[in-house]
């Protein structure tokens, strides 16, 4: 991938999308197309087309998706398998019509069993039945593995897949509603704070374990994958059936209760936490195994508190709200 290379990111605004842009503009690509939704409604296959007919991207990072937590999940579920999969449809299929010469296709842990052993391997992939709580976006990602696999086989296209952990950063979804558990315990906590409340109440157990990585983690790791030579691409990614995606984390996990104790004392929070066990926890642990990644030679750098750090003053910064 040179830098003048013609590179389309579809997604660009949000927080996975985003965080490549900043990674590709701060090492010196040039020429980087990207498209708001309403300049390109990447639901509409015939629009997708009429873009790469025009632009030829040659290389391309689909990080366009619908996302959401458990609730949103629950709400939406056909929201979540429709746009998803007719996004990454369309994206996958102009790639390989147009020629681009590689993809990197962004897609979930949450594609893996429920009840999976830990840490989880590539391997595991449909071994299993899904957490039902995010199924219709775990299968639509799955479906989207399957598509780059395909296509590749078929077609001797480059088209690549990583699994990231749960990610979070300067972007996220700050939403209650619609937002995944960092960014909602960040909001809940700094406006506990605000308002004086002497309280935050978390959903579940607090005992589930996750593990985060932070944004410019895995957008680092993410071109770092697209420029890899191109023999290293096939020995890792092309040689059916060796699976076309690997995973991308930290190889560390925490519960949900220590995530909301390092929230409370990084925002300042001096209340207790109540935890509603009347709500889902979710599966009980999802850590993913990165030996294929580290094996490249590439881990993520950015410590849990201090990307939880960074990704507050982003937040306070949003808000116009000095940190205090």
């Amino acid at each position: 991938m040179k830098k003048n290379s013609k590179i389309y990111i579809a997604g660009h605004i949000g927080l996975v999308g985003s965080a490549i842009y900043r990674k590709l503009r701060k090492e010196g690509y040039t020429n980087i197309v990207v498209r708001t939704h309403q300049e390109l409604d990447l639901l509409r296959q015939n629009k997708v087309e009429d873009f790469f007919e025009k632009e030829q991207p040659e290389y391309v990072f689909l990080a366009a998706a619908k996302v959401g937590g458990i609730l949103a999940n629950n709400t939406y579920p056909a929201d979540f398998i429709f746009n998803n999969i007719a996004i990454q449809t369309n994206i996958i299929h102009s790639s390989y019509l147009y020629g681009a010469k590689r993809l990197l296709f962004l897609g979930s842990s949450c594609i893996y069993p429920k009840n999976c052993p830990q840490p989880i391997k590539e391997e595991y992939l449909l071994s299993g039945p899904l957490e039902p709580t995010n199924e219709p976006y775990a299968i639509a990602k799955i479906a989207g593995i399957k598509m780059c696999e395909s296509y590749n086989r078929q077609f001797n296209t480059k088209f690549i897949a990583v699994m990231p952990t749960n990610l979070y950063g300067p972007g996220d979804n700050f939403d209650l509603e619609t937002s995944h558990v960092l960014p909602a315990l960040i909001r809940k906590f700094h406006e506990a704070k605000v308002s004086g409340a002497d309280k935050v109440v978390i959903w579940g157990t607090g005992r589930p374990r996750r593990e985060f990585l932070h944004v410019d983690d895995m957008a680092e790791g993410s071109v770092f994958l697209m420029k890899l030579e191109h023999k290293v691409v096939e020995d890792n990614f092309l040689s059916y059936p060796t699976p076309c995606f690997i995973n991308l984390g930290t190889g560390t996990d925490c519960t949900i209760k220590d995530l909301a104790e390092t929230i409370r004392t990084v925002t300042g929070f001096e209340g207790s936490l109540e935890f509603d066990t009347s709500k889902p926890d979710g599966t009980s642990q999802k850590l993913l195994d990165v030996t294929m990644f580290n094996r490249l030679e590439w881990q993520a750098k950015i410590d849990l508190r201090d990307g939880i750090e960074k990704t507050y003053r982003w937040y306070l910064e949003q808000l116009k709200t000095p940190l205090i």
